[in-house]
């Protein structure tokens, strides 16, 4: 069995009949952490959702294989039971669902409706603990009223109760001041320290990324992926920002 977990050869995606991702190719392995970077507008997110499967992303060309399966064709709450994870730039609220509730919920629907409440519990708080978040956060509806970020913290804290096979993160240190993003940091480490489940990082600062330790770190230009490198990468971009890798033609292509 291959080691990859992700797997996009040649994807290209439309929003509104407007190309934005020309032709991306990207692998990601098992326990893998991978950044994706670039200015604002390069098309990071639109990668994103295009891999959860939002319907509003329409991939026009290319393959996206996802645990040795193609899944072009599969909705996003199959993505999800499958082990995806995508967390939102403005998660939605959602009035009459606690937080609590709908973990619970969606740890039910992976695991075929068998969830031990009691280990449950436990995990949650532990998670909670990490998080700072207080013990009656999970009884608040899903993202109503929360802070920026408590939606922040919210988001992780589904990641590491879901433990999903593949986390997105999409701009999640976005807004964030210094001890929530470090906070949410922690939670990111904590995930990554399990090495079952991969990341994929997808920012234009690095502040999220200083306690990580990254494997591949991807430069995206104008939709397309212009260069790879390690985490020596990150450090390039802190130094040199972004304007080396605006010419495509310029750049050694990964």
């Amino acid at each position: 069995m291959s080691s990859q977990i992700l797997q996009i050869k040649k994807l290209s995606v439309n929003v509104e009949e407007k190309e934005i991702l020309h032709g991306i190719d990207l692998q990601i392995g098992k326990g893998e952490t991978h950044v994706l970077m670039g200015p604002n507008g390069a098309g990071k997110s639109t990668l994103g959702y295009a891999l959860m499967g939002n319907p509003r992303y329409e991939i026009t060309g290319g393959e996206i294989w996802f645990q040795g399966k193609r899944i072009e064709e599969e909705s996003a709450d199959q993505r999800a039971r499958a082990g995806m994870f995508l967390s939102f730039q403005n998660p939605l609220e959602v009035p009459g669902l606690s937080l609590n509730g709908f973990i619970r919920s969606a740890l039910s629907a992976g695991q075929g409706g068998k969830l031990r409440f009691r280990e449950y519990r436990k995990e949650l708080a532990r998670a909670m603990e990490l998080l700072q978040l207080d013990g009656t956060f999970g009884e608040r509806e899903l993202n109503v009223g929360f802070s920026g970020g408590e939606k922040k913290k919210s988001e992780i804290l589904q990641m590491l109760m879901l433990k999903p096979v593949l986390a997105i993160l999409d701009e999640t240190d976005s807004g964030l001041d210094v001890d929530a993003v470090r906070t949410v940091s922690q939670g990111v480490e904590a995930f990554q320290k399990d090495r079952k489940g991969s990341l994929l990082i997808i920012t234009h600062s690095t502040r999220i990324l200083e306690s990580l330790h990254v494997d591949y770190t991807h430069v995206m230009v104008d939709g397309r992926i212009v260069t790879t490198g390690d985490g020596a990468l990150v450090e390039q971009i802190n130094r040199e920002g972004f304007e080396p890798f605006m010419n495509p033609e310029a750049v050694e292509r990964s």
